[in-house]
């Protein structure tokens, strides 16, 4: 314990060749690795990872003890919770009708459009190369696989897969698949915990 609070009471370690922009805020005991850029404004809470090459773009908003592995592209206006995991190539998107010109062929700026965000609740993991299609949210401790493309919300405790992606189970805060028991009560294998599934939601008994 002591050293984990050494570790966040440590300053925030930002690699020589990360692009930090004066105007966001390193919580203490994260770590922004090589090539990563964090813009204007972005909040990162402690004991962050946030991997080689990973762009977190301005005012997005990313809770304690969180990691967002190589390459990840997190566009405003995303907010993640704490203990989110974003595997490496995951992209959140944030226009909901892109286009590079306007009708009458002008370049687009940020007045000609209107920016949508992800949230990503607690404990939530999103897999390697997922997409996920803002505005969307994803629920408490779910569960996206690699590859996924999410565009629509994403309960509590859900496993989601494919193209679109759809609901094929249940997880557990240890990220392990839960284990029905019928009656709607399903368990997790590795911590115990029970839940109850009702009208298409899971709760943790």
């Amino acid at each position: 314990m002591n050293g984990q609070l050494d570790e966040l009471a440590a300053p925030a370690h930002i690699s020589l060749t990360a692009d930090v922009d004066a105007r966001s805020n390193v919580g203490p005991g994260s770590h922004i690795w090589h090539l990563a850029q964090i813009r204007e404004y972005v909040q990162i809470g402690s004991g962050c990872s946030i991997g080689r090459g990973a762009y977190i773009g301005p005012g997005v908003i990313i809770g304690r003890n969180c990691k967002i592995q190589n390459y990840a592209l997190v566009y405003e206006p995303a907010l993640l919770e704490d203990g989110v995991f974003v595997g490496p190539g995951v992209v959140f998107t944030n226009d909901s009708y892109p286009r590079a010109t306007t009708p009458d062929g002008r370049v687009k700026t940020n007045d000609d459009w209107t920016a949508v965000g992800v949230t990503v609740r607690t404990g939530a993991s999103i897999g390697a190369r997922a997409v996920c299609v803002a505005p969307i949210t994803i629920g408490r401790w779910a569960l996206v696989a690699a590859g996924a493309v999410v565009t629509k919300n994403v309960p509590d405790y859900a496993i989601v897969a494919g193209v679109p992606a759809r609901r094929s189970g249940w997880v557990g805060r240890s990220g392990h698949p839960l284990r029905p028991e019928g009656d709607g009560i399903f368990v997790c294998p590795v911590s115990g915990d029970r839940f109850h599934e009702f009208e298409g939601l899971l709760s943790l008994l």
